[in-house]
């Protein structure tokens, strides 16, 4: 026999039942007999169910065999099915990528202008205190005592939520507020009461929100460009691996169906085997349920009968 299921095993031919077991009639006359006489049917019933196991054993096999070979296949389909899934699911991640926003110009633009306020704040403070104080280094350690605010890490005035602090609010205002009064000091010397309290809220002012508007554009700015270079490397990922991921879901896609191709053969083979395991268990059952009854309808019958009727029919028979 092959080894390949459905092929030349599906050619088998069953062996020939034998002359009692083909002829209804001399079935009927077996079980006849069994039944006027003493014996009992089982061991009769077992040879009917014995030759037709013989003869579906080679099918059974070739069942086994196309099953375990689909399972296989099954198997390798559905590995190529879930690999395929996931690629597809990677795919579609990967193009769902938004770019993230970056606002550079504005950012820049914004970053800029605080530097230029923070600038002519310095000057401002230097033209006031160049009078008294010639020596420019006076006017950087003014400005940046204003500007100590600078190093914090967060401000009041850009927060909500818990309770201000004494000691929050003299720790970020207290050097600003110091040079502010340091420059309206030097400012009353050479200018009008007027001026110098203008001069005195402007620098203040200045100390306490250019600072920290500088320092979050710097953030706003390290930010834009941290998504400049994540949308690039989206952008590269994205050309690197989608080609490379949709090749392989062809070539998986080629792949299932070639195995569904080696699959369907065999699948229309164990159809076949299957439907001729069950017309043989059919005619089998048929035969038992055939020998069992006139079995019974003797069986019933010789209680009725005499002994001489009895071995007249049996040497009849």
């Amino acid at each position: 026999m092959s080894t390949q299921p459905g092929t030349t095993r599906s050619a088998y031919t069953p062996e020939p039942l034998p002359a009692w077991l083909a002829d209804e009639d001399s079935l009927r006359d077996e079980g006849v007999l069994f039944g006027l006489s003493e014996a009992r049917p089982d061991g009769k019933v077992a040879q009917i169910r014995a030759f037709f196991a013989r003869q579906t054993a080679p099918f059974d096999e070739m069942v086994d065999e196309s099953t375990e070979r689909i399972g296989e296949l099954n198997l390798f389909i559905e590995q190529r099915e879930n690999r395929i899934t996931t690629l597809r699911d990677q795919i579609n991640e990967l193009l769902a990528r938004e770019p993230r926003p970056n606002n550079l110009i504005r950012t820049v633009v914004s970053l800029v202008l605080s530097l230029g306020v923070c600038v002519c704040n310095f000057y401002l403070i230097d033209e006031t205190l160049r009078p008294l104080f010639p020596n420019r280094l006076i006017a950087v350690g003014v400005f940046l005592a204003g500007m100590f605010n600078l190093f914090s890490r967060t401000s009041f005035l850009y927060e909500d939520g818990p309770q201000l602090s004494v000691r929050r609010i003299l720790a970020e205002t207290g050097l600003p507020l110091a040079a502010s009064v340091f420059v309206l000091v030097q400012a009353l010397q050479s200018q009008s009461t007027g001026q110098a309290i203008a001069l005195f809220s402007f620098v203040f002012f200045l100390f306490l929100l250019a600072g920290n508007l500088f320092l979050s554009n710097l953030v706003a700015l390290q930010t834009a460009l941290a998504n400049i270079d994540a949308n690039r490397q989206s952008i590269q990922t994205k050309a690197q691996r989608l080609p490379g991921w949709q090749a392989e879901i062809d070539r998986l896609n080629q792949e299932v169906d070639t195995l569904r191709i080696q699959k369907w053969p065999l699948v229309t083979a164990l159809n076949h085997t299957q439907a001729q395991i069950t017309q043989l268990n059919t005619r089998r059952d048929e035969l038992v349920n055939l020998f069992v009854s006139e079995f019974e309808l003797a069986r019933s019958l010789r209680d009725r009968l005499s002994e001489q009727q009895r071995n007249s029919m049996l040497n009849y028979e």
